[in-house]
């Protein structure tokens, strides 16, 4: 798969809340992921562990009241998405929370994530 090939297999899934499967679909072995400094997980390398981060995060949801998920845009191996949710944590209660998601993908795999937001 090429890289726009990638980006919307990675968008179909994620849209449909297949964000494991989508782990296991579409990742490198040796994917690295970074979240913004001084954040849990800020920067993990390994399928296995970028798996574990977000089956952690989907585990402290009670509850999605929205989301949006953008149509990805592509340039050269990478590509990226503007994701919006309004949460409910078990641990912190409701947030709205926007970010913008970067990925490089190479050999049809995504090799790198980079989530970029506010934090408040």
């Amino acid at each position: 798969m090429n890289t726009w090939d990638v980006a919307k297999k990675w968008h179909q899934m994620c849209a449909e809340g297949q964000n494991l499967e989508c782990i296991n679909d579409l990742y490198a072995e040796n994917v690295t992921s970074k979240e913004m400094p001084g954040m849990p997980g800020e920067s993990i390398s390994g399928k296995k562990e970028v798996w574990n981060k977000n089956k952690e995060w989907l585990g402290n949801v009670v509850e999605f009241h929205a989301g949006d998920i953008s149509e990805p845009v592509v340039a050269g191996n990478h590509f990226t998405s503007k994701m919006t949710f309004d949460v409910t944590f078990k641990d912190r209660g409701r947030q709205q929370m926007e970010e913008l998601a970067v990925f490089e993908v190479k050999d049809g795999k995504i090799i790198s994530e980079q989530f970029l937001y506010t934090m408040e």
